[in-house]
């Protein structure tokens, strides 16, 4: 992303214990104090304090099929969610993500499931239990007028209305403001989407396009996301666009710019390099991730950053205001595809490892495009730092903050002072090549530089990601 500036327990519970434990579960998941045979309920939460309350434990999700129709006049969406998904326990119950919108129905494969809402949450229970490696579907029907997420510390995200259509984007969430999710980057996941609108407007999606049908009044756009992704890298975007659709390195390549900005102008120069981009930072960071390219350009001021969607990033206006092209965030989005999308965190504290590398790609590129080196970049950067702000662990208020950007791109440039060119081209390449479609932190990058580059690098990563006073040049 790019901002403008804006116990277990060990020994048996006593009776009281459990009560209390039902009563808490009851304000959040909810409780029916029988795990009898080994089976309990799913974790209500991912465990990550920067998005509490954000995803669940006990399955693992691996598609979801959404079939979504939205209706601009009414601002009221209908869905149906055929999410796809394996028990990682024996699993009596389990929650789903879901903000601000009514559910009909629960089925889990055949069979009706119990189901109640509260603080965002789904909570399905199963007729019968889910045995630990059990695959299982779960159908859900819902309906309503999506909401956005209000977050004083990061913004909103989620579904916004426009004024020609809605545009579903947002981080570190916005998926579960209009489907049924496990809002949470460590259980990625591969999508089909069919989403139904008015006549003469565009759906626009994740991956590759597929056929158009229409009826009634009403067309159904396709879209096929088959590299698994994280919930918050899906987007919807719905309304008036100029959609242009061809091939790039034999993928398709879909781009769209809001009619309502100007065809030659800024956005629409800065969205026609996106294969070149990609193909300058394909030889930097090894093969494109994904079976699709493109971009998305929308006109609403609300959206003040831009969002590495896979495969097909979204940027607000404000990049491309006074018409001036900038490709620099064309980079730094498209460097998100391999840092962040493809190889996506376990956890958000380790943000820096989407935003620092995709940094430290507007570097490579501006460069490459006659402007400064990096090495100037660096050089600028660190004369400016404050190296009191870590790159890792920033706290919640400071996750999108210049420590986990900037300082995060010095860490990058600082590894190849270190171990050369070479080497640090061989690490980039082997991290997105051996990481590719999973998940990883910061210590497992540190463990492949060194691997790599055949030299202890941790005093170096603490001394730049870390270290409260400005490190030794390299």
């Amino acid at each position: 992303m790019v901002r403008t500036r804006r116990t277990p327990a060990g020994a048996r519970l006593t009776a009281t214990a459990t009560a209390l434990t039902c009563v808490v579960a009851l304000l959040t998941a909810g409780c029916t104090g029988d795990d009898s045979d080994g089976f309990r309920p799913g974790a209500a939460d991912a465990g990550d304090p920067y998005v509490p309350g954000h995803g669940n434990g006990g399955y693992d999700v691996t598609h979801y099929g959404l079939d979504v129709r939205y209706d601009p006049p009414t601002d009221r969406l209908t869905g149906r969610a055929v999410i796809t998904a394996t028990a990682t326990q024996d699993l009596s119950r389990f929650n789903l993500d879901l903000v601000g919108l009514d559910v009909a129905t629960v089925r889990v494969g055949d069979a009706p499931a119990d189901h109640r809402r509260g603080n965002g949450e789904l909570v399905v229970t199963p007729r019968d239990g889910l045995p630990r490696g059990r695959q299982f579907t779960v159908t859900v029907d819902y309906a309503g007028v999506p909401t956005a997420v209000e977050d004083g510390s990061l913004g909103s995200g989620g579904f916004l209305h426009t004024a020609d259509g809605a545009v579903a984007l947002g981080q570190p969430d916005s998926a579960a403001t209009w489907f049924p999710v496990n809002d949470h980057p460590s259980d990625k996941a591969s999508y089909d989407l069919a989403v139904t609108v008015p006549d003469g407007l565009a759906a626009l999606s994740n991956g590759v396009p597929g056929p158009k049908s229409s009826a009634d009044g009403w067309t159904t756009w396709r879209w096929s996301e088959r590299t698994p992704m994280a919930s918050y890298l899906s987007t919807l975007v719905i309304g008036d666009y100029r959609v242009v659709t061809g091939t790039h390195a034999g993928r398709p390549m879909v781009t769209a710019v809001a009619a309502s900005l100007p065809a030659t102008g800024a956005a629409a120069s800065s969205l026609a390099r996106t294969g070149e981009i990609v193909d300058f930072l394909a030889s930097r960071f090894g093969p494109y991730p994904f079976d699709s390219y493109g971009g998305i350009v929308i006109a609403d001021d609300r959206i003040g950053y831009a969002l590495e969607t896979q495969s097909r990033p979204v940027y607000g206006p404000a990049f491309f205001a006074d018409d001036r092209p900038n490709p620099g965030v064309v980079a730094h989005e498209l460097a998100h595809q391999w840092f962040g999308d493809s190889v996506s965190l376990t956890r958000w504290g380790d943000i820096w490892l989407n935003e620092g590398f995709a940094s430290y790609a507007e570097w490579l590129w501006e460069e490459h495009d006659g402007g400064r080196t990096a090495q100037r970049n660096f050089e600028l950067q660190y004369a400016k730092t404050d190296w009191s702000q870590p790159s890792v662990e920033p706290g919640r208020e400071l996750m999108f903050g210049t420590a986990v950007y900037k300082r995060g791109a010095l860490t990058v440039h600082a590894l190849r002072r270190t171990v050369g060119d070479d080497a640090f081209f061989r690490i980039l390449r082997t991290w997105t090549a051996e990481r590719a479609t999973g998940n990883a932190t910061t210590a497992d990058l540190v463990t492949l530089a060194e691997r790599v580059a055949g030299r202890q690098l941790r005093p170096l990563f603490d001394a730049w990601l870390v270290g409260g006073s400005a490190p030794t040049l390299p």
